[in-house]
């Protein structure tokens, strides 16, 4: 049986594109990869699972349309394309070639009408199943029995085929060729097809129901009342024009040829190359299989058989540790990659590289295996004698607290490294070997370079030995370099170094239930993969380390994101305490709200249903009490939107039971993400839960953590500040202190501003909402009403993220001219502001990156996009990045000083132990709160001195659990 799909590849470009906008996916030459990645896994799953005899992919002519010549307006509001989007479309159709799956495109008419002529066409040359495989509504007009409308999976939602009954059921007519009826009478504003005033979606379904087309609507206008029938005698050409617009054409000239269409499999070489291109990876991996990289993991394990203490030859040159000739640094040491780049801007990502990576196999290396003590002894020496070595752990565990340790390596020549196991099986016999460099991973005078050293940095701990060199991170380095970047070493190494590093999965297995661990491998099957960390891991600090002066943020690397590590990782270590008995207490109460709400929504809709299905809700509000009207919005999948936009706009319209849906979600949501879960997490070892700290992971410079994630606890609500309640300290001669940045966003954006009104304001301790009321208000600072005060407030925070109107009126639930005329008052009282923020986001167009006090960026590619919702979401950022980022800088800066008093006074037993925003948690003893708390406040005061002199203030909270403290 002959099985056809035909793709409309633009439309399924645009889905992938915003599905990942939030989260865009730059590959290491500043390409936004995310539209192509999604596209190419649409493609992927068509292929893998419909498995189609017969496939081609469709693409819109970028020449003008016949449709241009009936309406010349047709498309002309849309925005431009996003750049982003535009350079994915070549990409899209290299990836069809590299598929063998030809491309479909004709001057003059687009994918639709492409589409629709091939499955005429099919039909006719008897094909059995002809799928047109879309997101656009507007292919349901070609359904027949034979050819059906493939939407493809989204959002978790499985693929649905639109057949005639549920065309027709969809839009509620008895012929398909009526779809295009409705389209012609409702119009379409992202085209720019008019339609006829006043009839939306609802309405044109009605009117198709009752007259059965446009014409016949338009014959019968007498039938019709008032406005209606005024705008359809009026606007009756109109309709008959966007009808003719809204008709996707079949006579494309166009040849069918079955057999150009037939699937044969992809041209692999060509696949290969692109993937290696773009950084597909994984997907290189999971389509075309083992290919280079699974020859290149057969000589990693030849060559790791014969693994010892004995060095693999290699050509002439320096002389190594063992007297044996070293290699030359490889893969790329410094001097190759400067003469590779050049003088070339800093900014500029890596160039573009051979398509074929070199691996272990390719390149000269003396890795050695260190197993005597005469061995060991003669390597301490030598690393006595570098001021910088890399170093690793190999261990059994991803989990630094837990992991056991099976080997360190080391490595101070590009090229050259050296592998140390220990037996993790023997702890004493471990901490014995590890004893041995105790003098060189503790001398302070050494640079020690890693890549993720908070990781090696817990596992040393764990071993009596604490990293007290100069810490140089390449993850942190290159987040520093590209924040938005993935920063693990493979990719790294694949990026900046044209290598691939042995996979793990090599050693110990893909994951499941068989994989081993580095505890079941003989030393000598590790070596070469542990060596080869060190080497690389170096190799790359070479390269970034004059990228880092370039862009001036070698010492926000040296200074402020190396010293926070070992903070972090004693942080981690230390945990907090949970009171399960409190979170008891917590979920039994949320159980009987939750029970309370679900009986209120139930009496409202007059039945039950389950409230966990965004489907039953939407068919209950929308469907059986009607809510919203005509502005109810679908999914892709046709079903109700139901998300917290939607219910937020349909509670501020006065309905009850949106209100209480929104208010068992987030009740559902924190009991199953906080109360029931963080008792999971507390650690049998001490009866504390151990967040991790990521410095690697937001853009702007914050901190984020997980399991648990802390930073995510809601503190607008009560029932999200009573998760706070569990957190407690260790004992009852102990008490949690709470320090807080006092709006330090707002201060940020009076400093770097110059609005001296606002300066004044905080010299002089004001209340700085109370202070922006009486301002724009124009009322005396005493007379500032409650309300007043919140409009403020609101605007504050609103403004220094770039709220528009609309959103400021949606926030405070006003009408939209009162919220433009809030905003216009705002800068006409604090020009300033006005003018830092026209001033941040022409620096920011100028250079496509914003940039904090400390010389932190947040790239902005997009900033000078021509699509103006793109543009907008940059310019927001250009705008607050600064912001946001300086006073993340300046948080980190106050841990290190904070950490440092702490280590220099033995007396005190004072521990820091969360982070989380503008706030860090304490455990201090009773006896040590005056002095801590003084000391603590004056170090986060001076942490970081504002250019302009604008005074820090904090906030001190103390409480038998972290709700009190705060």
């Amino acid at each position: 049986m002959r099985k056809l799909f035909l793709l409309d590849a633009l439309a399924l470009i645009y889905r992938a594109h915003f599905a990942m906008s939030k989260n865009p996916r730059i590959n290491s030459k500043g390409l936004n990869t995310g539209a192509i990645m999604g596209f190419t896994n649409t493609l992927l799953e068509v292929l893998q699972k419909e498995q189609p005899t017969h496939i081609g992919v469709a693409f819109d002519s970028a020449k003008k349309t016949f449709r241009h010549d009936q309406f010349e307006a047709y498309k002309a509001n849309r925005q431009a394309m996003p750049e982003d989007l535009s350079a994915a479309i070549p990409y899209a159709k290299r990836i069809v070639a590299g598929f063998g799956i030809p491309v479909l495109l004709v001057d003059g008419y687009e994918a639709d009408d492409i589409i629709g002529t091939l499955a005429r066409r099919a039909e006719e040359h008897g094909f059995e199943e002809i799928f047109m495989m879309t997101p656009d509504k507007d292919y349901c007009q070609l359904v027949t029995e034979r050819a059906k409308v493939w939407r493809p999976a989204f959002m978790g939602n499985a693929p649905e085929v639109l057949d005639i009954p549920k065309v027709l059921a969809k839009f509620e007519i008895e012929r398909v060729s009526q779809v295009i009826d409705i389209l012609g009478l409702q119009g379409d504003a992202v085209d720019n097809i008019p339609g006829i005033p006043g009839i939306g979606e609802k309405t044109a379904r009605a009117l198709i129901k009752q007259f059965g087309s446009v014409e016949n609507l338009i014959a019968n206008v007498d039938q019709l009342k008032g406005k209606q029938q005024e705008n359809v005698r009026n606007f009756a050409q109109q309709g008959l024009l966007s009808k003719e617009l809204a008709t996707i054409q079949c006579d494309v000239p166009l040849p069918f040829e079955p057999e150009s269409l037939q699937y044969t499999g992809p041209e692999e070489g060509v696949l290969r190359e692109l993937f290696e291109e773009l950084e597909f990876r994984q997907l290189a991996q999971r389509v075309l299989g083992g290919g280079e990289a699974a020859g290149a993991r057969a000589v990693a394990n030849k060559l790791k058989a014969g693994a010892g203490a004995k060095a693999k030859a290699a050509p002439a040159g320096q002389m190594d540790l063992f007297g044996g000739a070293a290699p030359p640094a490889a893969p790329v040491g410094p001097d190759d990659r400067q003469a590779e780049w050049g003088d070339a801007d800093p900014t500029t990502p890596p160039p573009h590289h051979p398509a074929t990576k070199r691996t272990l196999r390719d390149v000269p290396h003396r890795y050695h295996l260190l197993e005597t003590p005469a061995d060991r002894a003669l390597l301490v020496e030598s690393l006595r004698q570098q001021p910088e070595f890399s170093f690793d752990t190999e261990t059994t565990s991803t989990d630094a607290l837990t992991a056991t340790l099976v080997g360190m390596s080391f490595c101070w020549l590009p090229g050259e490294a050296y592998y140390v196991p220990v037996p993790p099986d023997d702890r004493a016999a471990t901490l014995a070997i590890v004893e041995e460099f105790r003098a060189v991973l503790e001398n302070p005078e050494t640079s020690i370079v890693g890549q993720n050293l908070k990781y090696d940095l817990l596992v040393m701990r764990h071993h009596g030995i604490r990293l007290r060199g100069k810490l140089w991170d390449t993850m942190l380095a290159h987040y520093l370099l590209e924040p938005e970047q993935r920063h693990g070493m493979d990719y790294l190494a694949e990026a900046y170094l044209d290598y691939t590093p042995v996979p793990i999965t090599d050693l110990i297995g893909p994951k499941g239930k068989g994989q081993k661990t580095m505890a079941d491998l003989a030393p000598s099957q590790v070596s070469d993969y542990a060596a080869e960390d060190a080497d690389i891991t170096l190799q790359l600090k070479h390269v970034f380390e004059p990228l880092l002066l370039e862009r001036n943020q070698l010492a926000l690397l040296l200074d402020l994101e190396g010293p926070l590590v070992p903070v972090l990782a004693a942080m981690e270590e230390e945990g907090i305490r949970v009171d399960t008995e409190a979170l008891a207490d917590i979920s039994r109460q949320m159980t009987g709200e939750i029970a309370d709400l679900e009986g209120q929504i139930y009496a409202l809709a007059d039945q039950e249903f389950n409230l966990g299905s965004p489907k039953q809700i939407g068919e209950v509000l929308f469907e059986k009490l009607k809510l919203g009207g005509d502005k109810t919005r679908k999914t892709r999948t046709g079903q109700h939107a139901t998300g917290e936009e939607i219910l937020t706009e349909l509670a501020n319209d006065g309905h009850e039971i949106a209100q209480l849906i929104l208010d068992h979600r987030q009740l559902t949501k924190l009991k199953s993400t906080y109360v029931d879960a963080l008792p999971q997490l507390i650690r049998e070892q001490d009866g504390r839960v151990h967040t991790t700290f990521n410095q690697a992971v937001a853009a702007t410079g914050r901190l984020s953590s997980t399991n648990p994630n802390l930073q995510n606890i809601p503190i607008r609500t009560d029932r999200g500040r009573e998760i706070r309640r569990a957190f407690v300290p260790r004992d009852a001669g102990h008490l949690l202190l709470a320090a807080d940045y006092s709006q330090i966003e707002l201060r940020l954006m009076a400093d770097f501003s110059g609005d001296e009104t606002m300066r004044a304001a905080f010299r002089d301790r004001l209340d700085i909402h109370q202070s922006t009321a009486a301002n724009i208000f124009h009322v005396p600072l005493t007379e500032v009403t409650g309300e007043q005060r919140r409009r403020a407030k609101t605007a504050n925070f609103g403004i220094i993220y770039g709220i528009s109107a609309f959103g400021l009126a949606q926030r405070l639930k006003i009408p939209r001219k009162d919220a433009t005329a809030l905003i216009d008052a705002y800068f006409e009282e604090f020009p300033a502001v006005k003018r830092y923020m026209d001033e941040a986001i022409n620096k920011a167009r100028d250079h496509e990156y914003a940039e904090t006090l400390l010389h932190r960026r947040r790239y902005l590619r997009d900033i000078n996009s021509r699509n103006g919702t793109i543009r907008g979401f940059a310019e927001r950022n250009a705008i607050n990045a600064p912001l946001q980022g300086t006073a993340a800088d300046i948080i980190k800066r106050a841990m290190i000083d904070i950490q440092a008093w702490l280590d220099a006074s033995p007396e005190l037993h004072t521990r820091m132990i969360l982070q989380v925003h503008d706030e860090l948690v304490f455990d201090v003893p009773v006896a040590e709160v005056p002095v801590v708390s003084e000391k603590i406040t004056e170090l986060m005061i001076a942490a970081l001195p504002l250019p302009g002199g604008t005074p820090m203030d904090v906030e001190i909270g103390l409480g038998d659990n972290w709700l009190a403290a705060h």
